[in-house]
């Protein structure tokens, strides 16, 4: 594993969180084995999968980081690339506006407000009405382009707390791709939000998934494992306040 900070915390982490990871990472969209993952090989994964993934977490970081690196370069020095470096990459890849001198948490929360406001375009009016409604927003213009207007704006001025974007986020990604959601006990509002997000966000994935084969399958991995880092992340954040 490269030497990496910003992905230490993995150790700490709950174990099925760490499972959805690691599927993503050595599994495709039908569930066989990706081509070039190497870390179901490894004894490490046979001694801990699925069960005891903390054990194994340096395993899991150093899969992702190869995933994220250029393939000729690893061959070469065994290694990939770090957590920042995979994250500039898809903040790019979905025309995230970023400054790359922030914190690693600030541009994260970039790419959640990113991914949740494009995926507003994708919801119904009902559903909008609905969530304005529960966020308590009010807009003088309550037609569909009003509403989404004043979404957008209310999630980037803060109107989700950035562990509830990462939770509507990544519990999206995990429905869509893996076919089951995080593994977490939720309040009422916050299940309301999840269930509004989830169509407009698998939409997205979806369409996602069909420009990265374009782009290269890499991102398959990357994109998906990079939200759920950031879903990890934040869970751990607030356990320790």
């Amino acid at each position: 594993m490269k030497e990496d900070k910003d992905l230490e915390f993995l150790a700490f982490c709950k174990n099925e969180d760490l499972q959805i990871l690691v599927d993503y990472l050595t599994t495709d969209k039908d569930g066989k084995k990706r081509y070039w993952e190497t870390l179901t090989k490894s004894n490490a994964y046979l001694q801990c999968y699925p069960d005891h993934l903390t054990s194994m977490w340096e395993d899991i970081a150093n899969e992702f980081q190869l995933f994220g690196g250029n393939t000729i370069a690893n061959c070469i020095r065994k290694t990939g690339v770090t957590y920042r470096t995979i994250l500039f990459d898809v903040c790019n890849r979905m025309k995230v506006n970023y400054n790359k001198n922030a914190s690693i948490e600030m541009i994260e929360e970039y790419l959640l407000q990113k991914i949740l406001t494009d995926s507003l375009e994708q919801m119904t009016a009902e559903d909008m009405k609905k969530l304005v409604d529960e966020m308590n927003i009010k807009t003088q213009t309550p037609t569909k382009q009003g509403m989404t207007i004043a979404l957008q704006m209310a999630i980037r001025n803060g109107g989700f707390a950035p562990y509830k974007m990462a939770v509507i986020v990544a519990n999206a990604v995990a429905q869509t791709l893996l076919g089951r959601g995080l593994s977490l006990a939720l309040n009422a509002g916050l299940t309301k939000y999840i269930s509004v997000f989830a169509g407009p966000i698998g939409w997205l994935v979806t369409v996602l998934w069909t420009l990265v084969d374009v782009a290269g399958p890499a991102y398959r991995v990357t994109i998906p494992s990079v939200i759920q880092i950031i879903y990890m992340r934040r869970r751990s954040q607030m356990l320790l306040e």
